[in-house]
Parts: structure tokens; C-alpha cells; sequence
């Protein structure tokens, strides 16, 4: 099979699995059916979906060994399984103790693991259009929490909560599976068979100031990015003093402007260099937190400062991979890149914990204001390192 044919398939396959994984982001529809069922409390339920951050995260920064050992396609067909078997537990899961376990674990780790692994994978794949590719792939992962969207509410509908976790699982089992057997692991030299000069290890890549600070950036676009969208109707309703209707609203602003900053900044990064791409989403979460700090909670300011806020979110997600990658070479990619996606799990909890401590929305705010400030600096100061001849 010609290399040509093995790179489209791999896109093919990526895509698939990604719709199917981003289905996660459906949770919400779940909650008050859920703590019905369960006799608690609905904030009880929801915190599953932040336990199932975590352990996402926490699988995505694991998932480049397990490729390395088994290859992409076992690893993601394992993936695909393991959400399949998590939906069935969760079904029946007769405690919080166990949906805790089921939806927040296990369910977490299978979609860190498929997640990260295929897009990685991919964009080793295409390493002339990886802004484009990754744009394409989590767009595709993006896409698939819309889409289950109107699944699932079709299956609440029609079957009930538990047969559609069933359902659920099994239509997603199968995407994953399919996409899996469509990949091939993409080659560990860089295009034209010429090693790059610029691959670091993890264990170099962490001795570098570079990486640290990549990662705190990261790490504060998530906090701003997850706080934000996780709140946006309480910010709606009790900060802006909107009613219910026209907070609920915020779901759809939400999801356009992270489907937009998505396409947009992925195609635009292999236009321009990445790291000022990343500057122009700091700049456009940054415009959002102004508003809602300063600005007087119109309707108009409220959903554009959550969409210049979803917008840089969903931006950053798709160009730090490659970004990742300009920095610390191709064939490390899905540890290094792994390792800083641990701020996405750290930065949902950072910003739940401000907010419990310091109390209201302003306070939190203004902190996410300053570490955004921060962080733009940092993004026009970094540089890319080069390697020391000692340390190859």
C-alpha cells in the first residue's frame, strides 16, 4: 500500500475515532436523570464529569508509552472497548462510589487514551500541514459532542437513561474500532527519511525553561477556558443578572466560537509562526475577561466575552500540538505533549478551587485575568530551543 493511501486512511480512521470520543462532552444531559435515579444530589453527579477530566488528562500523558509497546491501532481499538465497557458499567451503576468509577475513571481513561494517541499519530502523519490536520481532527472531536448531542436526546427520548448508555457505548465501541483497524503508526523519521535536529525526549524537554513555560500557558487557557464554559449559565443568571432563557444560550455561543477558534486558528497556524497564534487567542480570552470584569453585562457582552473566551480555548487546544512539536520535535510528541495536556485535568480543578476559596466571580476573574496577562508575555518571549551538542 502506497505511503499516500496509508496517510489518508490514518486521517480517515482519526477522524471517526475522535467523533466517537468526543461524545464525552455530552455528560451534562446525563446529570438530573442520574441523580434522580440515584437519590443525590445533582451536583454529586456532575462531579463525575470533573473526575473524568482528570483522568483524561492523566491517560493522555501515559498514552505515548503505550503506543510505543503495543502501536496505535491495538492501543486504540483498547480505548474503544474500555468507553464501550465504562457506558455499560455506568448503566448500571447503583451508587455514586461506582458512577464515580465507571463514568469519572474509566470512561476518562479510555477517551485520554484514544485522544491523544490518534491525534499525535496523525499529525506525525502530515508534518507539512499539521495546524491543518490538527484542526481537522479535533474539530472532528469537537463535532462529535454536537452530534451525540442530538443522539442522545433522541435515545433519552425513546429508550430511557440506562438503555441509552448502552446504545451509547455501543455506537461509540464501534467508530472507535473502525477508526482504529483504518490507522497505521506513522514513521519515526521525519518526512524524506532525514532525523530531525530538533527531537527532545521528555526527560530533555522537561530540563528546558521552554517547556515549563508552554506549559503554564496551556495550563491557563484551560483554567480560563473550562471555568468559564463549565459556569457559563450561573455567570449568565447570577453575575449578569440575565434570565434563564437567554443564559441557557450560552451553550450554543459556547460551542460555535470553540468549533470557530478551532478551524480558524489551526488552519492560521501553518500560515504564520504558532507561538503568535497563541499570542492572538490570549489576546481574544484576555478581550473576554476585560468584559466581564469592566464591561456592563449586556446580552451582546455576555456571549461575546464567552465566545472570545471558547474561541481562544478551542484554538489553543488545536495548535499546541503542533506547537508542541516545533518546539521539541516530531517523534516525542505524544509524551511531551502529553505531559503538558496534564494542565487541561489540573487546570479544570485550579479553577473550581479559586473559585471555593476566594468566593464570587470577580475574585476568580481577576486572577484568571492576571495569569492570562502573564502568559501573553510568556508567548512573546519564548523561543525555541536548541539542542545542546552534550545532551544528543
Amino acid at each position: 500500500m502506497s505511503v499516500s493511501r496509508i496517510r489518508v486512511l490514518t486521517l480517515i480512521g482519526t477522524i471517526i475515532a475522535q467523533f466517537a470520543l468526543g461524545s464525552v462532552y455530552t455528560w451534562s444531559l446525563f446529570n438530573a436523570g442520574l441523580a434522580e435515579k440515584l437519590n443525590v444530589p445533582v451536583d454529586n453527579v456532575a462531579f463525575s464529569f470533573g473526575i473524568l477530566s482528570l483522568s483524561l488528562a492523566l491517560a493522555s500523558s501515559i498514552s505515548g508509552k503505550m503506543q510505543e509497546r503495543f502501536g496505535v491501532t491495538k492501543v486504540t481499538i483498547a480505548a474503544g472497548l474500555m468507553m464501550g465497557a465504562g457506558l455499560l458499567l455506568t448503566a448500571h451503576a447503583s451508587s455514586v462510589a461506582m458512577l464515580y468509577l465507571c463514568a469519572g475513571l474509566l470512561l476518562g481513561f479510555a477517551d485520554g487514551t484514544g485522544y491523544l494517541l490518534t491525534l499525535s499519530n496523525c499529525v506525525r502523519w502530515f508534518p507539512e500541514r499539521k495546524g491543518a490536520i490538527s484542526a481537522l481532527s479535533i474539530g472532528a472531536y469537537g463535532l462529535g459532542s454536537l452530534g451525540f448531542k442530538y443522539i442522545n436526546l433522541a435515545l433519552l427520548e425513546h429508550v430511557g437513561l440506562n438503555n441509552t448508555f448502552l446504545y451509547w457505548g455501543a455506537i461509540a465501541t464501534v467508530m472507535v474500532v473502525i477508526g482504529g483497524l483504518l490507522m497505521s503508526d506513522a514513521p519515526k523519521q521525519a518526512a524524506g527519511g532525514q532525523r530531525q535536529t530538533n527531537d527532545f525526549t521528555l526527560a530533555e524537554a522537561m530540563m528546558r525553561p521552554q517547556f515549563w513555560m508552554l506549559a503554564l500557558i496551556f495550563l491557563t487557557v484551560c483554567m480560563s477556558g473550562l471555568y468559564v464554559i463549565g459556569v457559563a449559565k450561573d455567570i449568565g443568571e447570577q453575575y449578569a443578572g440575565l434570565s434563564f432563557s437567554i443564559a441557557a444560550n450560552a451553550v450554543a455561543v459556547i460551542a460555535m466560537a470553540n468549533l470557530g477558534g478551532r478551524l480558524v486558528l489551526g488552519v492560521l497556524s501553518d500560515k504564520m509562526p504558532r507561538m503568535r497564534v497563541i499570542s492572538l487567542a490570549l489576546l481574544s480570552s484576555l478581550l473576554g475577561m476585560t468584559i466581564l470584569l469592566f464591561g456592563h453585562m449586556t446580552i451582546m457582552n455576555f456571549y461575546l466575552a464567552l465566545g472570545c473566551i471558547a474561541f481562544s480555548f478551542g484554538g489553543t487546544i488545536t495548535v499546541y500540538p503542533s506547537l508542541v512539536s516545533d518546539f521539541f520535535g516530531l517523534n516525542n510528541l505524544t509524551k511531551n505533549y502529553g505531559a503538558i495536556y496534564l494542565g487541561f485535568g489540573i487546570g479544570s480543578l485550579c479553577g473550581s478551587m479559586v473559585a471555593a476559596l476566594l468566593g464570587g466571580f470577580s475574585a476568580t476573574f481577576s486572577v484568571i485575568f492576571g495569569l492570562l496577562a502573564l502568559s501573553l508575555l510568556l508567548s512573546l518571549l519564548v523561543k525555541a530551543p536548541n539542542r545542546v551538542p552534550s545532551l544528543v
